[in-house]
C-alpha cells in the first residue's frame, strides 16, 4: 500500500519546484512571503510561482497572510503555509516502550502517546500496539466522534502531562522530559519516492476512519516507524534486531500498511533522529556533517554527511555500538564480544557513568578519525539522566585525541542533541514530512 486517500494525496504534490516553494512558505512563518520573493529566492519565473501557489491554495496548503507594501505599484499579497493542512505520525519503538507523536506540517507536536512495550512479545502484539496507538492519536486529534475535523491543539510544554501515559520502569535510568518541538528549516535534496495519484484533497471534513484504518483521516500523510536495527529501510523489512533475532525477515512496513491503510516508512531509530536534526532549522546543528550517538536500551549512531543522512547501501551504516574495542571482552547481545555497547551498558549498570562516558568517547573518537565529522551530538534516555557526565567524559576523550594530532581546529565539539525524549519519534514523523519540503529522503 504505497498511497491512499485523505492526507496521503499531499504526497502527489511532491516535485522539486513545489518543494522549494513549500519550504520557503514554512520558513516564512505566520508573517508569510510574497510571490515575488518566492520567485527571487527559488530562481523560478513569476508565472511558475503563480501556478504552484495557486495549486497549493486550492489544496488548502497555503493561504493569504495579508498584504505588504511594495516599492512601487499596488501592495503585494503575502502567502503563508497552513500547518494544519497535513499531519504525520512518528513512532519510536524501543525495546521496552512505544512513544508516538502526531505532528503538523510545521513539525509541531499536536498529540502524543507513550505506553510500555516488550519488543520481544511477538510480531502480532507489537504491530497491534503500533496500530492501536496510531488509531487513538488519529481519532482523538483528527477525527473526533462527531465527524468534524478536530482543531489542532497547541503543543504542550516539555514538562506538561502526556495523555494516557503509562510510564515503564526503564532499565538504564529515567526517561528525560520532552523538549519543545522544533520546526525544520534547512533544505536537503529530495529523493525519489513512490507517488500516489494526484487527486485533490477532500473539500469537506471526513468522519472517523472505518474498519481500523487511517486512510480516511482528512490530513494524514502516513506513519513513520523508528526502531533499533539492523533493518532494510528501502523495503521496510527487519533483520536480526539486536537482542531480538526473531524479527529477522519480518516485513514491518507492509504489515502496518495493511492494517492502517496509509503509507508507512520504517527506519533505524538513530537515522530517524538524525533526519529530525537535519530538519531542525535554527534548533538543529549549524553544520552539514555530524554524528548523533543514542545511548538508551542500546547504543547506535545516526550519521549526517554533507547535509544528508548516510544509511549505506543496505541501511547498515551507524551500527556504532557493535564496534569491537576489547578483544575477548564481555559478550554482547549481537553475538560478538567486547562491543562498545556491551562495555558501555555494563558500566552504566554498575553506576560507573565516568567509565561509560569514556567508552562512548573512544567510539566517538573513532568516528571523528574515520569521517572527519564537525560535531558529536548525544541523546537517549541514559544520556538524558546524566547529560553533564556524558558531555564531559566524551569531550575529554576527543580533546585528548585532538592534542595528539595537533592542528589548528581543536577537538570536535560534543553537545546534547535537541529534542529530548521525543527526538526519535519526531524524527520518525519527518520520514513522511521531510521529502514534502525537499529536505530528506524519508520514503
Amino acid at each position: 500500500m504505497r498511497g491512499g486517500a485523505g492526507g496521503a494525496n499531499l504526497l502527489a504534490l511532491r516535485s522539486h519546484n513545489t518543494a522549494l516553494v513549500l519550504d520557503l512558505l514554512r520558513g516564512a512563518g505566520a508573517e508569510g512571503i510574497s510571490r515575488l520573493e518566492l520567485a527571487e529566492r527559488t530562481g523560478l519565473t513569476p508565472q511558475a510561482v503563480s501556478k504552484i501557489t495557486a495549486r497549493l491554495r486550492e489544496r488548502g496548503l497555503a493561504a493569504e497572510a495579508g498584504r505588504r507594501a511594495s516599492t512601487g505599484g499596488k501592495p503585494r499579497t503575502v502567502l503563508r503555509l497552513v500547518p494544519e493542512a497535513g499531519h504525520a505520525i512518528g513512532v519510536h519503538l524501543d525495546r521496552d516502550e512505544l512513544r508516538a507523536v502526531l505532528v503538523d506540517l510545521d513539525g509541531a507536536v499536536v498529540g502524543e502517546r507513550r505506553v510500555p512495550l516488550d519488543l520481544g512479545a511477538g510480531a502480532d502484539a507489537v504491530v497491534e500496539a503500533v496500530a492501536g496507538t496510531a488509531r487513538e492519536l488519529t481519532a482523538d486529534t483528527l477525527c473526533p466522534p462527531d465527524g468534524s475535523v478536530a482543531a489542532v491543539s497547541t503543543p504542550r510544554p516539555p514538562d506538561g502531562p502526556v495523555a494516557a501515559v503509562s510510564t515503564p520502569r526503564p532499565p538504564d535510568g529515567p526517561v528525560a522530559a520532552a523538549s519543545t518541538p522544533r520546526p525544520p528549516d534547512s533544505p536537503l535534496p529530495a529523493a525519489p519516492t513512490p507517488r500516489p495519484p494526484d487527486s485533490p484533497l477532500p473539500a469537506a471534513p471526513t468522519p472517523r476512519p472505518p474498519d481500523g484504518t487511517l486512510a480516511a483521516a482528512p490530513t494524514l500523510l502516513g506513519l513513520g516507524v523508528a526502531l533499533p536495527g539492523p533493518l532494510d529501510h528501502v523495503r521496510g523489512v527487519l533483520h536480526r534486531v539486536t537482542g531480538f533475532p526473531e524479527w529477522d525477515g519480518f516485513p514491518l512496513r507492509d504489515a502496518l500498511e495493511e492494517r492502517l491503510g496509509v503509507p508507512v516508512v520504517v527506519d533505524k531509530d538513530t537515522n530517524a533522529a538524525a533526519l529530525g536534526l537535519t530538519a531542525g532549522g535554527d534548533r538543529g546543528p549549524a553544520t552539514a556533517s555530524f554524528a548523533y550517538l543514542h545511548l538508551g536500551t542500546g547504543l547506535g549512531a545516526g550519521l549526517v554527511i554533507g547535509g544528508a543522512v548516510h544509511r549505506g547501501a543496505r541501511t547498515g551504516a551507524g551500527e556504532f555500538g557493535h564496534q569491537v574495542i576489547q578483544l575477548d571482552g564481555p559478550p554482547c547481545t549481537c553475538g560478538a564480544r567486547g562491543c562498545i555497547e556491551a562495555l558501555c551498558l555494563a558500566a552504566v549498570g554498575r553506576g560507573d557513568l565516568a567509565e561509560a562516558a569514556r567508552v562512548l568517547g573512544a567510539g566517538a573518537a573513532n568516528l571523528a578519525g574515520l569521517l572527519d565529522i564537525d560535531l558529536v551530538l548525544l541523546g537517549g534516555r541514559t544520556v538524558a539522566a546524566a547529560p553533564g557526565a556524558f558531555v564531559e567524559g566524551v569531550g575529554a576523550v576527543l580533546d585528548a585525541r585532538a592534542r595528539r594530532e595537533g592542528g589548528r581546529e581543536g577537538a570536535v565539539p560534543v553537545r546534547i542533541a535537541p529534542g529530548g525524549a521525543r527526538g526519535v519519534a519526531e524524527g520518525a514523523a519527518q520520514l513522511l514530512l521531510a521529502p514534502l519540503f525537499g529536505r530528506g529522503d524519508g520514503g
